[in-house]
């Protein structure tokens, strides 16, 4: 057997240079690029390994370990799973820093390679500086944090457990059913390590996502049940978008007459003009979506894991429906006693057109639908038609950003009143055009995010919408993005604070408390001014107030050659609505008499729930 002595760092570096995949027909590296900031964990063993190899995978410097972790997964979200970025830091705070990324990446089923420095396997120096002690368990630091939030965890303790760990963290992060981050601890002696690797161990690899069938019984089931349903509704999912379903969805939808609509990760699926959409459905949704899954009798989800967001707490439907869930993983597809079909969603649906050949939904259904999406559409018309406020809405800044972006260009939001807002008014015009990180409502993801999508395709423009709150949370990214050259458009909307949750904070009767700035311990209300907050990071700015101006800032944005930040402010109490019940908690005793209403009315919400059937 011939072999190579290498340190650990290294043979780990060598295994990635030499892993491909396939996107749209061309051979590509599987792991693209690394974002790292080195500390003394890292910065000896790991960053000697990069620097060597830092024209074959590029090593991109962030300002912060947890936004640098989001921008991999904006990145892996844009790139739809085919590749893979790995964010590296130093051991404690810079590993416990992408804790909350990797919580973002495992909710949303997105890969990541995490690889964080580690105390040392001898205990020789114990305890190093940044090391957390446990008393009673040596072996336990802040690294063991991720083992809540990841689908792979190991800790190399020798260095011959990469040619073993490597492969099956590569495994874990292209299944299509176990899809989410991979977590790897280096200790800082086992990095400096050599040892005498079998060759074998870096041939080139090309890695093929694979796409399991589903079990023909469960297909012929899903048949039945399909060709004896008179309203059937797709919601279709982000695991559409990751199988590449789309065009078989759009087609499938059209030849049986079933309407399509979407979820949070799912939008993008079909362009907003497709002949079977009828909107986004669950409480961030459209009133046509929800309409209809109020009457449908048959569900067919795909690919997508039904979070409440979706199903209105699981009140958007009648009882007595009945659902087929097509998912890669056992877990989402078997919820709520629905008929599992466990599969890519492109096989599946495929299989599902050719058995169901011939065979079409009742006309009347999808006229419907189509009737109550047209109307659904005038409303979004009325919503962002510009009035004489002087402060504009959401829908009507959403609706003047999207009319500027073109039809590849790719759009991006994450937490806050945004969120429903884009759901709602962003018409999408090509498939995999559009981002919401919902799945974890993770503030700060929105800029971060965008840099990673920017860099996954500079060929367009992305388009980053944040709330003043979201920006403040995180923002540092404006600055790497105009260092590495990849161009952002951000749109700050100043509404004075956290208005969407102080939105919910009143409808539950509760005050306005702590979330809008005016109304949180502060000795005056103060606003940020964030272009030339932005412009001190190096980015091109442009302060507007009306949607004349914000129109006009946009089409300056697109000829610019560096990110851009447009900041307008915005309404804080008018929203666009949905139609959909969500369940949250509400005090069941209060002096208030408005919280006991509305704990009254939580309690009727609940229920329409549809439980256990």
């Amino acid at each position: 057997m011939t072999t190579v002595r290498l340190t650990m760092a290294q043979a780990l570096v060598r295994y990635l240079c030499n892993q491909f995949t396939m996107v749209d027909g061309a051979k590509v590296p599987l792991f693209p690029g690394v974002f790292a900031i080195f500390g003394h964990g890292n910065v000896t063993c790991l960053s000697e390994a990069l620097e060597a190899v830092k024209d074959i995978l590029p090593t991109w410097r962030g300002q912060n370990e947890q936004s640098m972790a989001l921008a991999a997964i904006g990145f892996a979200k844009a790139k739809r799973r085919r590749q893979i970025m790995v964010a590296a830091s130093s051991i404690g705070p810079g590993a416990l820093n992408m804790v909350t990324a990797a919580g973002v990446a495992h909710a949303n089923r997105l890969p990541i390679l995490i690889l964080s420095g580690d105390t040392f396997v001898n205990r020789r120096p114990d305890p190093v500086m940044q090391q957390v002690e446990h008393y009673g368990d040596p072996t336990v630091n802040v690294n063991d944090a991720f083992k809540a939030v990841t689908r792979y965890w190991d800790r190399i303790v020798h260095p011959e457990q990469i040619i073993s760990s490597l492969p099956q963290a590569v495994a874990t992060m292209l299944d299509p059913a176990d899809c989410g981050p991979a977590f790897i601890a280096l200790p800082q002696d086992i990095q400096e390590y050599a040892c005498d690797y079998p060759e074998a161990f870096f041939a080139p690899t090309l890695h093929e996502v694979p796409r399991p069938r589903p079990d023909r019984s469960s297909v012929k089931k899903a048949v039945e049940l399909l060709k004896n349903s008179k309203r059937p509704l797709i919601i279709s999912g982000g695991g559409v978008r990751y199988s590449g379903a789309e065009e078989s969805l759009a087609k499938f939808a059209l030849a049986h007459g079933i309407p399509i609509t979407e979820t949070i990760a799912g939008k993008g699926t079909v362009i907003h003009t497709h002949g079977a959409y009828a909107g986004a459905i669950g409480i961030v949704g459209s009133t046509s979506a929800n309409a209809l899954a109020a009457e449908a009798d048959l569900v067919i989800a795909i690919g997508t894991r039904l979070m409440d967001f979706t199903t209105g707490s699981w009140t958007c439907f009648k009882p007595e429906a009945k659902f087929i869930s097509i998912n890669a993983a056992r877990w989402d597809a078997t919820k709520h006693q629905a008929l599992a079909v466990v599969g890519d969603a492109r096989e599946a649906v495929d299989e599902l057109a050719a058995a169901l050949a011939g065979w079409k939904a009742d006309a009347k259904w999808m006229a419907k639908a189509r009737a109550e999406f047209a109307e659904w559409d005038k409303m979004l018309d009325g919503f962002q038609k510009p009035t004489n406020s002087p402060v504009p809405t959401y829908a009507q800044i959403v609706g003047v950003v999207n009319s500027k972006a073109g039809e590849r260009d790719y759009a991006i939001t994450a937490s806050g009143g945004l969120p429903g807002e884009m759901m709602k008014n962003w018409r999408v015009k090509s498939t995999n055009s559009f981002d919401v990180e919902f799945g974890f409502s993770c503030m700060g993801y929105e800029i971060a995010g965008g840099w990673g999508a920017a860099m996954a395709d500079p060929t367009r423009e992305t388009f980053v919408m944040v709330g003043d709150g979201a920006y403040m949370m995180m923002n540092s990214d404006i600055y790497s993005s105009v260092l590495a050259g990849h161009k952002l458009i951000v749109v700050v909307c100043d509404n004075g604070g956290y208005a969407v949750i102080n939105r919910l904070q009143n409808f539950k009767g509760g005050v306005s408390f702590n979330n809008l700035i005016k109304d949180c311990k502060v000795k005056e209300p103060f606003s940020v001014d964030y272009a030339k907050h932005a412009e001190s990071m190096g980015a091109l700015v442009r302060r507007v107030e009306g949607l004349a101006e914000l129109g006009q800032a946009l089409d300056w944005a697109k000829t610019t050659d560096r990110t851009t930040v447009i900041t307008i402010v915005s309404d804080a109490f008018t929203w666009t609505p949905g139609d959909a019940l969500w369940d949250v908690g509400v005090p069941q005793v209060s002096q208030r008499s408005e919280v006991n209403a509305a704990a009254k009315y939580q309690a009727d919400v609940r229920k329409k729930q549809r439980v256990g059937v």
